[in-house]
């Protein structure tokens, strides 16, 4: 029965394996966490970088999160619902996505989108790196925010220091606010529902989400415009860049594909591998095969011999007459001479 030799590590078109892929997306993840936390910067840096914004915005007149903020601190029916999502979605619905798209879709899907997210979340955290930005909720009151996460955060699980939990404040940057990957997460997710959803109802979610997302962040005071926007251009950037990052990590695969191998062609040097064309056999049947090649020469031998008795007998019977063929010639030939 044919047997193929398999080949060491996965197919680049197969769907790659939870467990290789959970603990990649836990150290990218972990590294952003400690990210944000390293790059806190100096206070007074992060002010003045957060102030240059909102005049920036003022003076274009796009400073959106200010009127969006005083919606939400005057209107808990709003405000309240707005710290939940900001809270909790772009914990939740970004890797319940990307656990559809790896359970669900296609696997060159799947390696795009997963690629875009974490290429983009680095980029992210260089810019937490390089422009630590004071985000308006921790501005002086007289520029007028209000922390809406503090005002309403006996509601919910969360404390003063932006979403993190009570007691847990200090494991959070809350200088981390260019650019505003809650936004940018938002995007990816919209555009993940968006090409690989069937529904209406799942086109309207991926519409919907990064536009209420963009809302949130401001009328909570954790962002400004302009962080929603540089959120939007780091998911661009990381869409430019996913292609060749895919590119790179497959010629390095291709690289030490070669070596992984090389155990296995060793141990199969020197092995008669194909019966016929593209017919591999298994271990045991190259054992039987010598075997049965030297009963099958035997036999040929054997074969042989008789056939080569019976002709020589044969011809020692058809030789008899031809004899006495002969001595009744002579005897013919006698009384001839007699006569």
């Amino acid at each position: 029965m044919p047997h193929t030799v398999p080949r060491a590590g996965a197919a680049p078109g197969s769907r790659p394996r939870w467990w290789t892929e959970l603990p990649l997306i836990a150290v990218v993840y972990a590294a952003y966490s400690a990210g944000r936390l390293l790059a806190r910067g100096d206070v007074s840096t992060a002010v003045d970088h957060g102030l240059a914004i909102l005049h920036f915005e003022q003076r274009l007149n796009i400073d959106f999160e200010s009127p969006l903020n005083d919606l939400f601190t005057t209107n808990a029916v709003i405000g309240i619902p707005a710290d939940f999502a900001y809270a909790s979605l772009h914990y939740v619905l970004t890797p319940a996505i990307l656990m559809w798209l790896w359970k669900r879709r296609k696997a060159s899907d799947y390696r795009f989108l997963r690629t875009w997210l974490l290429v983009s979340t680095v980029i992210g955290l260089i810019g937490f790196t390089l422009l630590p930005t004071c985000p308006p909720r921790l501005l002086d009151a007289s520029h007028g925010f209000v922390d809406t996460m503090a005002q309403y955060g006996s509601y919910g699980w969360w404390g003063g220091d932006a979403s993190a939990p009570r007691g847990l404040g200090g494991l959070t940057n809350q200088y981390a606010a260019m650019p505003s990957l809650h936004v940018g997460w938002a995007l990816w997710c919209g555009v993940a529902l968006w090409r690989h959803g069937r529904s209406v109802w799942t086109k309207v979610l991926a519409v919907g989400y990064p536009l209420a997302i963009t809302l949130v962040v401001m009328g909570t005071a954790n962002h400004y415009f302009l962080d929603a926007a540089a959120g939007v251009a780091t998911m661009g950037l990381g869409a430019l860049l996913a292609g060749p990052a895919l590119r790179l990590t497959e010629a390095l695969r291709t690289r030490l594909r070669p070596v992984q191998e090389a155990p296995v062609a060793s141990r199969n040097a020197g092995v008669p591998a194909n019966v016929g064309d593209k017919c591999e056999t298994s271990a045991r049947e190259r054992e039987r095969i010598p075997r049965q090649q030297g009963r099958g020469a035997d036999r040929q031998r054997t074969d042989g011999a008789a056939d080569d008795g019976g002709r020589g007998a044969g011809a020692g019977g058809r030789g008899a007459p031809a004899a006495g063929g002969a001595t009744s010639t002579a005897g013919d030939g006698a009384p001839a001479a007699a006569r």
